[in-house]
């Protein structure tokens, strides 16, 4: 069986990844790490490069279709805890949201990917509004942008071998909700955020 120790270091031997933080620090305090979404490993990797103590308090949200499908991908879902969303049976009633800020708690922090789906190449498409709504029922979170280099290379769209090649994830500053900021400036502001930290 694939344990949290082997699929970690396995994420990055693939990846060939390096880490960077940018005027801030790894920290167990809760937060939700946003990050522009261009493959499939994306979520392994971000939570894989958090160290331990962190990593063990982070739940990435995942695709339910996708990592329900089949038995290998069960297990790593269970290994790093993901929290799986029905993207086809989102209802009023049965916010993702709500049940992201439920399952948290107190206690845990989010791996997210705003975009709601995997870009093309190295774009960055327009976030969904999750991620202000998070930010709106739990101000005390901060929101930590990451930049993700060259996972689109590594494992393109379609493709189930990766491709050996480097890649480099950039942890920048926190932002917040500032009171009274309209959702699409906010959402605009939390894209920037990923963004900036391409050439860093």
């Amino acid at each position: 069986m694939i344990t949290e120790t082997l699929l970690t270091w396995t994420a990055r031997i693939i990846s060939g990844v390096s880490v960077r933080w940018v005027d801030s620090q790894p920290d167990t305090c809760q937060r939700v790490y946003f990050a522009n979404h261009t493959s499939h490993l994306d979520v392994v990797l971000v939570w894989s490069a958090l160290p331990a103590d962190v990593r063990h308090l982070t739940r990435p949200i995942a695709a339910k279709d996708y990592w329900e499908g089949g038995s290998i991908r069960r297990h790593l879902a269970k290994v790093f805890n993901a929290m799986l969303i029905d993207r086809k049976e989102i209802k009023v009633h049965q916010s993702p949201i709500d049940m992201m800020l439920r399952e948290i708690g107190k206690t845990h922090s989010l791996i997210l990917f705003p975009e709601g789906g995997r870009s093309p190449g190295e774009e960055v498409g327009e976030f969904k509004s999750g991620l202000y709504y998070l930010g709106k029922k739990r101000p005390d979170l901060e929101l930590i942008p990451v930049y993700i280099n060259n996972m689109n290379r590594i494992l393109p769209r379609g493709e189930f071998m990766p491709v050996p090649l480097l890649s480099s994830l950039t942890f920048g500053p926190p932002i917040w909700l500032e009171a009274g900021e309209p959702k699409m400036d906010f959402l605009a502001r939390a894209r920037e955020a990923v963004l900036s930290l391409k050439d860093n």
